[in-house]
């Protein structure tokens, strides 16, 4: 969809609300809106769509006089989002916060109300956030190695090459909207990588020309840029995903399942930020075992991290792999980080580790 078509159909789905509310009130009817809920609890999982899907729960807001504040607010920040598109400007999530504060009593309190609003109507309207002109404060995570991302200069509308393979001892930032973006590679797949530390190592000994890859630092949870751009890499050059985390449930579904299929939370999109054909090669239980890992205890709040993923994450109940991982984890009572495997030797993870994990699919988690 064209940059122009984008800005029309956001412009239609909110001018569409807010003609349904007025035509409601013209009628001598209460209004209402009626958003998704975003939970696990209403998600489904198949191994067909490849993500996280609703199942179609919804929650509805009349309005009404306990309502009639946050009904203000979910108008007022439609409001804002469409002046941002038509003025082909941009608002972070901070900055929508602070606009409200000229909202009279409707402004809010602190930034999860504005930023849990601004939720709602994203899956309302099923539109992108960045879509309705607001994005997040942090940036995405960083690129490089054999990639040439073809960018568009905002002011000359000229094509802007940007060769990831040149960067020196740095990286390309993810910026927070990636749609148009094209990409030009030879690489043979793209490397996901949990932490800075480990990127940064990689980075500096050039994995990406040895194993012909390009290496994207995830910085923890990935942020939604950064999983579009892996998405739309991976679906343009039809390139597999790797994924290698720390060896412990926040790096495992945190990540990895946030990654690859979606949060229950963000239901509503999963279909444009999921990797569904990502596969994990990073630390596992049976790493910890196989290669003699240090490692950790796991603290009760692990503990409660995995056993609610094998009571509760779909995802986690249609793949056997993933609870057999799970219930090995729980009996050993140990996590390990990437930089464990720096008890080999600094470069052990470059000779050994993921040679060896990339070239035996029977070493993969789904």
């Amino acid at each position: 969809m064209t940059k122009s078509k984008r800005k029309q159909d956001t412009v239609k789905k909110i001018t569409g609300v807010a003609k349904h509310v007025k035509d409601s009130i013209l009628k001598d009817y209460a209004p209402a809106l009626k958003t998704p809920l975003r939970s696990l609890s209403n998600v489904t999982f198949s191994e067909k769509a490849g993500y996280f899907q609703l199942k179609g729960g919804e929650k509805e807001r009349r309005l009404n006089a306990s309502s009639i504040k946050a009904f203000t607010q979910t108008l007022l920040m439609m409001n804002e989002s469409k002046n941002v598109v038509e003025s082909d400007d941009m608002m972070t999530k901070r900055e929508a916060y602070y606009v409200s504060k000229n909202w009279g009593e409707a402004k809010f309190s602190e930034q999860p109300e504005s930023d849990a609003v601004m939720d709602d109507i994203e899956a309302m309207l099923r539109i992108q956030r960045e879509q309705l002109g607001f994005i997040p404060e942090e940036d995405g995570g960083a690129v490089a190695g054999k990639l040439t991302i073809i960018d568009t200069d905002p002011d000359t509308g000229k094509e802007i090459k940007v060769d990831c393979w040149k960067m020196g001892s740095g990286a390309y930032n993810i910026p927070a909207d990636v749609e148009g973006f094209s990409f030009d590679t030879k690489a043979k797949f793209v490397l996901a990588i949990e932490t800075a530390g480990m990127f940064q190592r990689l980075v500096k000994h050039k994995y990406y020309e040895k194993a012909n890859c390009v290496l994207v630092s995830l910085k923890g949870v990935p942020s939604r840029a950064t999983r579009r751009f892996i998405r739309k890499l991976s679906d343009e050059k039809k390139l597999p995903v790797f994924v290698f985390t720390d060896g412990d449930f926040y790096g495992h579904f945190n990540i990895y399942r946030t990654l690859k299929v979606g949060s229950g939370n963000a239901a509503h999109i999963n279909e444009f930020f999921c990797v569904p054909n990502a596969r994990f090669i990073g630390v596992t239980p049976q790493d910890i075992i196989d290669f003699k890992l240090p490692s950790h205890p796991l603290k009760e709040v692990d503990i409660k991290r995995g056993k609610d993923a094998l009571k509760n994450d779909p995802f986690v109940k249609h793949h056997k792999a993933w609870q057999k991982a799970i219930q090995l984890q729980l009996k050993l009572g140990k996590r390990a980080e990437q930089q464990a495997l720096a008890t080999h030797g600094l470069n052990f993870v470059m000779t050994d580790y993921l040679p060896k994990k990339l070239k035996d699919q029977k070493l993969w988690l789904p």
